[in-house]
């Protein structure tokens, strides 16, 4: 498995590759492992690109470990186009499952910014998120695609 990381506005972020697909982004500055692959470095431009404000699609090979339950939440997570959110409800509805279900399957997503779970919200507010920074983070994310969506 290689690594790389990079700096972004939220800190450093982590990327992991196996197998020539993204398994994980993480919260830590990490060395490369081994020499840096393709797909690693498709993956960091891709991300610049985002934090700059000039791609709001990734197009990246994902494996991420998981439940074939979490597998689909991610799925439908994908769909939620950027700079719009979703409610942990209305992902349940397009997942066919609960909202409480959502909610578990989004602190457990391995790649995210990535696979977008900071576009679900509470119900009556912006709900948790797992990842460093919690909802700091989470709100940085969603003011930078609110940006990029208000330009487009």
């Amino acid at each position: 498995m290689a690594k790389i990381s990079l700096n972004t506005i939220i800190g450093p972020v982590s990327i992991e590759e196996r197998d020539e697909k993204i398994v994980r982004v993480g919260w830590s500055e990490v060395a490369p492992e081994r020499a840096v692959s393709p797909v690693l470095e498709n993956a960091v431009d891709q991300l610049k690109a985002y934090f700059a404000e000039q791609l709001s699609e990734f197009d990246l090979p994902l494996a991420p470990p998981g439940s074939p339950f979490q597998q689909r939440v991610w799925s439908a997570m994908c769909e939620i186009p950027h700079g719009e959110t979703w409610t942990y409800g209305q992902l349940a509805a397009r997942a066919d499952t609960a909202p409480r279900a959502v909610g578990g399957a989004c602190g457990a997503n391995p790649v995210p910014i990535i696979i977008p779970c900071h576009r679900i919200l509470a119900a009556n507010g912006r709900g948790g998120y797992s990842g460093r920074g919690g909802l700091k983070t989470k709100s940085a994310l969603l003011d930078l695609e609110n940006r990029k969506a208000r330009l487009l």
